[in-house]
């Protein structure tokens, strides 16, 4: 089976190597254009380019995916199947075109948590599964048919970071799957229920400020689903403050959501209900460390109040 494959960042990598592990023909990546970043203005290549490089397979990174040249380049290639992972919207011109029309792994149980974030909405909002769904693609995002699913419990140990590199692991998984039983022609489709559908919209600057009014759980749940980038954060005397780690307590607040409490090498924050334990913070211009380090290195005084 010839496959392209569009991809950007290192959620796709396991998925493209797993087709390159299977012997798929990949006669070209597509990937978004290098970005310029730093003093120097060093080009930055997307995980996904760097991957394709290092195996010898030929990128593409079109501004426009309607632009003519990329879509001759795609009908010269002439694929069975587009794979699209953490990408960008297709234009029908793009996903309608192969012989097997085009798939999505998303990382979520469809139709929950439709849309940009789903790994920091579902540990947000404090679920305890998630999942990963492999779809055709339509034309509005995240509402095709459902090729193949699996359901993947959220531990509580777990943040962004770590169910992120665990559904893209499995997600390769489901794909290979999925694609298999494409070659057999072998499956069911299961039509997408839009009236339970829920949304995983993009995380902005806003939904990373702790509110400590909320009970303890809901600033646990953020700080968990926002860990490691792009953190939850707070304000301590003019500066940012990100917080990657925290433990909830049962012992209940006793003073105004914010304040702080200092017992030896441990941090505490009153909240709206309890106590919550900050572990690991970085203060704004400083490492991030845990906060008994931190502790070590502050004048406590300072330390009354995040805002």
């Amino acid at each position: 089976m010839k496959i392209v494959f569009m991809g950007t960042p290192k959620f796709a990598v396991p998925s493209l190597k797993i087709l390159v592990d299977n012997n798929y023909i990949i006669p070209f990546v597509v990937t978004v254009p290098d970005k310029e970043k730093g003093r120097g203005l060093k080009k930055q290549f997307s995980d996904v380019k760097l991957f394709a490089l290092e195996n010898n397979l030929p990128v593409l990174q079109p501004e426009k995916l309607k632009n003519p040249e990329f879509l001759k380049t795609l009908h010269d290639a002439n694929p069975d199947l587009i794979v699209i992972i953490a990408f960008r919207m297709l234009p029908k011109e793009v996903y309608a075109f192969p012989r097997l029309g085009s798939v999505n792994v998303h990382a979520s149980y469809l139709p929950e948590y439709r849309g940009a974030a789903p790994i920091n909405r579902a540990i947000i909002n404090g679920e305890k599964e998630t999942g990963l769904t492999t779809f055709f693609l339509e034309d509005k995002a995240d509402t095709g048919n459902i090729i193949l699913q699996q359901k993947v419990e959220i531990l509580e140990k777990d943040n962004a970071g770590t169910l992120h590199d665990k559904l893209s692991v499995l997600g390769a998984e489901l794909l290979l799957k999925s694609l298999k039983l494409i070659e057999t022609g072998k499956y069911e489709l299961k039509v997408q229920d839009d009236s339970l559908a829920t949304k995983a919209p993009k995380i902005f600057k806003e939904d990373c400020l702790i509110d400590w009014k909320k009970p303890s759980e809901v600033i646990h749940n953020q700080i968990r689903g926002l860990s490691p980038y792009p953190a939850a954060f707070t304000h301590m005397n003019g500066k940012v403050l990100k917080i990657f780690k925290s433990c909830n307590t049962v012992l209940k607040s006793s003073l105004e959501p914010g304040k702080i409490l200092i017992d030896g090498k441990k941090l505490f924050v009153n909240t709206g209900d309890n106590l919550l334990e900050l572990l690991e913070i970085q203060l704004e211009g400083k490492k991030r460390i845990p906060s008994g380090e931190f502790l070590n290195g502050i004048d406590k005084n300072l330390l009354t109040m995040f805002e």
